[in-house]
């Protein structure tokens, strides 16, 4: 075992689980002031009940040896037992299971959270808990197998995905779609104006999630060297250009740049190099960032021309992000960047591209049709929605008795 490369893994998990505390102000400023608890409240649970998951089951689900077809692992690593032994496709690494246990748990946790933002101001607090536990068994699980995993059928195919573009941002994007359309929309919506509470608690949530990206990007080197240098960079250029190219949408399009624009726009240029910041050149890194920018600023409207209401857009952010960071994945990817990795189509890799299709095709159908189904399961035997006294009251008093502020409106 490495002393620098543990050390740097270890501190890389510290900083993905710091965006966790990043997401819940970035949330919480976007909703009304009635609100700001219950967004708090669903993601610091979250980080309480996938750690134990994890722990228990999830990670000898996604990591332990499967039966040959690539689909699931065992339970080789039930809870955490035989961590001393090396994980299946990881004998070159030079740290510990535990190690990669513990940074890809912060992975999970902050997937999870995710979904928060899509059903923000309306869902039940029991029944949100009941899917984030079928969910992180029956979806995450399955999909960080396919990809994360050496000996996953996705990944044995030669799909790549730095840091996941599939398991994290495609799959969280699709997962609250699904959800939001059986939840339904928030009463008002979209005829009653909805504005953000505290814009600067968002700006100071998107900041901390700029800072734990570079944990979570470079960290998915799993050692301190030149690949998580390379990722590092990476993360930061896309972030930058991420947030020009909303602007430059933004002001094109409404004559103006707001600052909610300008942070979601970094968040967007992170969510696409996220699949990349290991295998592609800087140059297209910034290309990709700003792509996403202008992409993910397109796809915010979307919800407006067809009715879904994703309260704080996890589907134009991250799902959409995802897409867009996988297919250019498929385009820019450099073997003289990362020898583990094909060239892609600009570069005379055709087959690449065509398998980053497919695990985005893959990932979109496996997501949105269990998540689908899990949330009618949850909906029918436990209930997703409040009742319309509790949500005109707010999430904070009706399912917290607590309120974030003296006054609310």
């Amino acid at each position: 075992m490495n002393a620098g490369d543990t050390a740097w893994v270890l501190v890389s998990a510290a900083l993905v689980l710091f965006m966790t505390p990043g997401l819940a102000l970035f949330y919480s400023g976007m909703v009304r002031s009635k609100n700001v608890l219950s967004i708090m409240v669903q993601t610091f649970f979250v980080m309480g009940i996938v750690t134990v998951l994890w722990a228990v089951i999830g990670f000898s689900l996604v990591f332990s040896t499967d039966a040959g077809d690539g689909l699931i692992g065992n339970l080789g690593f039930l809870g955490l037992r035989g961590m001393t032994h090396n994980l299946p496709g990881f004998s070159h690494l030079a740290v510990s299971s535990g190690s990669v246990m513990i940074f890809q748990m912060m992975f999970v946790i902050i997937t999870a959270a995710l979904i928060v933002g899509g059903v923000a101001e309306r869902m039940r607090f029991k029944g949100f808990a009941v899917f984030i536990v079928l969910w992180t068994l029956l979806v995450y699980s399955p999909i960080a197998h396919w990809v994360f995993s050496p000996v996953g059928w996705l990944a044995h195919l030669g799909v790549i995905d730095f840091a996941g573009g599939t398991v994290v941002e495609i799959n969280s994007g699709f997962s609250t779609l699904a959800l939001v359309l059986v939840l339904g929309r928030r009463r008002g919506w979209p005829k009653e104006s909805m504005p953000p509470h505290s814009i600067p608690l968002s700006i100071i949530g998107a900041g901390i999630l700029w800072f734990g990206w570079f944990g979570f990007n470079a960290g998915s080197a799993l050692g301190a060297n030149e690949t998580a240098v390379h990722a590092f960079i990476n993360t930061q250029l896309a972030a930058a250009a991420g947030l020009l190219g909303w602007m430059i949408f933004e002001g094109a399009k409404d004559r103006v740049a707001t600052a909610l624009g300008a942070v979601s726009g970094a968040v967007a240029g992170m969510v696409a190099i996220t699949p990349c910041a290991g295998f592609v050149g800087p140059m297209p890194a910034l290309l990709i960032g700003a792509a996403a920018g202008v992409v993910c600023a397109m796809a915010v409207r979307w919800k407006f021309r067809y009715g879904y209401d994703d309260s704080l857009d996890v589907l134009a952010i991250h799902g959409i992000g995802g897409v867009a960071g996988m297919v250019l994945l498929g385009c820019f990817a450099e073997h003289s960047v990362n020898a583990s990795a094909s060239n892609g189509l600009f570069f005379g890799g055709g087959r690449l591209f065509g398998l980053e299709l497919l695990a985005v095709v893959v990932t979109v159908a496996y997501s949105f049709g269990v998540s689908y189904a899990i949330a009618k399961f949850v909906d029918r035997f436990v209930g997703l929605r409040v009742t319309p006294e509790d949500e005109y009251r707010g999430l904070d008093l009706s399912h917290h008795g607590e309120t974030a502020y003296s006054s609310n409106s």
